[in-house]
């Protein structure tokens, strides 16, 4: 087992005389090995010295810089912005402002570092990424175009573009340049997060995981990534884990909305999983229900029913009455029985779910709606950019269409598995974005 090193926390950010790039890749790795309670006990005695007003310049760099690498932006630029004519402390000054989307100021904040000695061409590329988050997509292009050669070698350039042409939609050319970030610096965790981002909107749940859990095994801490985290743990059903990323998330930022809901949903509903073999159960009836009728070998006039019928699956056997296939054209005795033996070789039965209430009816009509309209509500509801944990929950429903999810009722949402409160609220807001609204809403 690996022994973790031996840094003198102390000595880093309190004793030496100055506090610069060397300062901050230690601090990094004591960050990594393990010596969290030794810096918070630091930066206790910083911060108090800071707040009487006897610390130095340098002891402001150093409690403002730690301060970023543990996630306290607002923290980190306070006392940062006391801090002119340190190129190093300027730069984090602008990522913190960054963290905090005040984009103008970080842009700004890194042409000072630059000029005040800190890697003139990273603090380009960085630059050109506040200005992408304005919006600025041509004037942020144009930034990198003309930074010096040298840019490609750099893994931020690369993080950058690949930044670019997510925001333009070009999905599968982001993961290129992300993925080429990663090689270039494994452990860059702005390229992992949205590496990690992409994969889980792809569907790529476990490497998403993976992904977020690099971006988190080194500072910066990504408080974004925690959330996101914790969510597809939540939807793995590791509820452990998942309340251990929203309470991190509340150990920096104690008043945290979406974090306190997230871990209140947990909290509320722990009790609804403690029979992990009814889960067990239900996941491989879920899995036998959809498999589909072609998987079987049925006769041609049994196979020319169901199609007629709308029936495709096992599950819509199961939801089906032996009176209703009966009522079709040229479906007779023989066809059902034949049937019947395929359902019992999976353990189902003809109308074995049929009790069960129907799926809600549309709240509207389609041929009452204008063409404007009858496109919105036939829009994915990918369209609505929900969270990792509410598209799960509608998938999980069968709902693809903003129609389909007009036609539900919070009741029916709520009673998903792992659909709480904070994802209800989410998708209310998001459906009055578009002027709708759910069913009994």
């Amino acid at each position: 087992m690996a022994v973790a090193e031996a840094i003198d926390v102390r000595d880093v950010l309190q004793n030496r005389p100055s506090f610069g790039a060397d300062e901050v890749r230690e601090l990094e790795r004591a960050l990594v090995g393990g010596h969290t309670a030794d810096i918070r006990q630091q930066l206790a005695e910083l911060k108090s010295r800071a707040d009487k007003g006897d610390a130095s310049k340098r002891d402001l760099a150093a409690l403002g810089i730690t301060s970023y690498l543990v996630g306290r932006h607002e923290v980190a630029c306070d006392y940062l912005s006391r801090v002119s004519g340190d190129g190093t402390a300027e730069f984090f000054h602008a990522r913190a402002l960054m963290a905090l989307e005040r984009f103008e100021e970080a842009a700004a904040m890194f042409e000072v570092a630059a000029k005040d000695g800190y890697d003139a061409t990273h603090c380009t590329l960085c630059r050109a990424g506040a200005m992408r988050q304005l919006g600025r997509i041509e004037e942020a292009e144009s930034i990198l175009e003309k930074a010096p050669r040298e840019k490609a070698q750099r893994a931020e350039y690369s993080y950058q573009m690949g930044c670019i042409l997510a925001d333009r939609g070009e999905t599968y050319g982001a993961i290129e340049y992300f993925e080429r970030a990663v090689d270039m610096e494994p452990h860059h965790t702005g390229a992992l997060f949205r590496l990690a981002s992409l994969n889980a909107l792809l569907g790529n749940d476990d490497e998403a995981v993976k992904l977020y859990e690099r971006a988190l095994s080194r500072p910066p801490l990504y408080l974004g990534a925690l959330l996101n985290l914790g969510q597809l743990y939540e939807d793995m059903e590791n509820y452990s884990a998942a309340a251990f990323c929203f309470r991190r998330v509340l150990a920096e930022y104690p008043n945290h909305e979406r974090a306190r809901l997230f871990l209140k949903d947990i909290e509320a509903s722990s009790d609804m999983y403690y029979d992990e073999e009814a889960v067990r159960r239900q996941r491989e009836l879920d899995q036998i229900m959809q498999i589909p009728i072609s998987d079987f070998e049925l006769s041609a006039r049994s196979r020319n029913c169901l199609e007629r019928a709308g029936i495709y699956t096992l599950g819509d056997l199961a939801c089906t009455t032996e009176q209703d296939l009966l009522g079709g054209k040229n479906f007779g005795e023989t066809s059902l029985q034949e049937i019947r033996e395929i359902l019992e070789t999976r353990g189902l039965r003809i109308g074995q779910f049929a009790s069960q209430a129907p799926p809600s009816a549309p709240v509207y009509n389609a041929e009452e709606l204008s063409p404007q309209e009858r496109a919105l509500i036939e829009a994915p509801v990918t369209d609505l950019n929900l969270s990792v944990r509410s598209r799960k929950c509608l998938a999980r429903l069968g709902i693809v269409a903003l129609g389909d999810l007009m036609s539900r009722s919070a009741d029916e949402l709520m009673a998903v598995r792992n659909f709480g409160v904070t994802s209800l609220n989410e998708i209310r807001a998001k459906l009055a974005e578009h002027g709708l609204k759910l069913r009994n809403d």
